[in-house]
């Protein structure tokens, strides 16, 4: 028989949900079969799937060690990552990071342990804020993705209330991401809200836009500014506020449009991107805002707050354009 004593972090999850992060080994439909024979009880009495868990409830499994085989054994992955980040603001619920072009944020097919959540859960780990050793279904998680190819500012949420909290956020639309971007060409209209439509190619991993609606396209909207204009280069450097979140949004939109982005191998000009010696796409997630319209909880605070980074690459070298 096994115990688990439900801490802070695993409070609030139905049971199914719980074991299935807290005892991987266990199959689904064991699982469900130990629930209905009484073999995993919550505080000494029967639970159900659908169950919520509290903070201090017990757990008791009474089923096969084989389960549980080697659960501590391996060396976590993320010890062999480096501690090195840029942190733009930490407290005891977030971090925001601003990820340089290059790095990964979760493992791919490449196989490399050096990613950034690893690089996070290394930094924590080695400030003592995260102890895998004492937490049963939690690790810190990213909020939100960033393509290797595309830097710009990820949250990452210490605890699981705060990644609760940050999902629905994400989810609802209820934080302004804003990107910086060059492109080929300077645009006519200095502003623009943009309207198209977007489908996924799962075979090319690329996408299609159109102007009119077409079987399984969605609504794609963009909106931009022009900031600054290199005349000399015909480059342009615009902030961009994605309305939808679609792949590859802005760089499909503005490919679209006639205004591809500098160094885009996808959707942009290779004879151009090889000319500037530019080998990734000039687009930088550069500030973040809170903008709740819903209660937030533990993390009310952050509400109106604005975030940003202090150097974007692409920004002084092409336009002399300090942020």
């Amino acid at each position: 028989m096994r115990e688990f004593t439900i801490n802070q972090n695993d409070a609030g999850q139905r049971v199914d949900k719980f074991l299935t992060k807290a005892v991987p080994k266990l199959p689904k439909n064991l699982l469900y079969k130990y629930l209905r024979l009484k073999r995993i009880k919550v505080n000494g009495k029967r639970c159900e799937i659908s169950t919520r868990l509290a903070c201090g409830d017990v757990m008791q499994l009474y089923i096969n060690d084989e389960f549980f085989e080697g659960e501590v054994a391996d060396r976590p992955a993320f010890l062999s990552a480096p501690t090195s980040l840029n942190i733009i603001y930490e407290d005891e619920n977030i971090i925001l990071c601003d990820k340089k072009c290059g790095l990964v944020v979760h493992e791919d097919e490449s196989g490399s342990t050096d990613t950034l959540i690893n690089r996070i859960q290394h930094y924590l780990y080695e400030k003592g804020e995260y102890r895998p050793e004492e937490e049963l279904s939690f690790a810190p998680a990213l909020c939100n993705r960033i393509d290797r190819n595309t830097g710009g500012i990820v949250i990452c949420a210490k605890n699981a209330e705060s990644l609760r909290v940050l999902n629905q956020k994400v989810k609802d639309r209820e934080l302004e991401k804003l990107y910086l971007c060059v492109t080929v060409g300077i645009p006519k209209e200095k502003s623009a809200r943009l309207t198209a439509y977007h489908q996924k190619d799962e075979t090319t991993k690329t996408v299609k836009v159109s102007d009119k609606k077409f079987q399984g396209s969605r609504t794609m909207i963009t909106s931009y500014r022009v900031l600054a204009e290199n005349k000399a280069d015909d480059l342009a450097l615009l902030e961009v506020d994605l309305v939808t979140g679609r792949t590859h949004q802005i760089r499909a939109h503005l490919a679209h449009i006639g205004y591809p982005l500098l160094g885009d191998g996808k959707y942009g000009i290779n004879k151009v991107n090889r000319a500037y010696n530019v080998k990734t796409q000039a687009l930088y997630s550069y500030k973040l805002t809170f903008k709740f319209t819903t209660d937030a909880g533990i993390l009310e605070y952050l509400n109106g707050k604005s975030f940003q980074v202090k150097d974007v690459w692409f920004c002084e070298k092409f336009f002399g354009y300090k942020l």
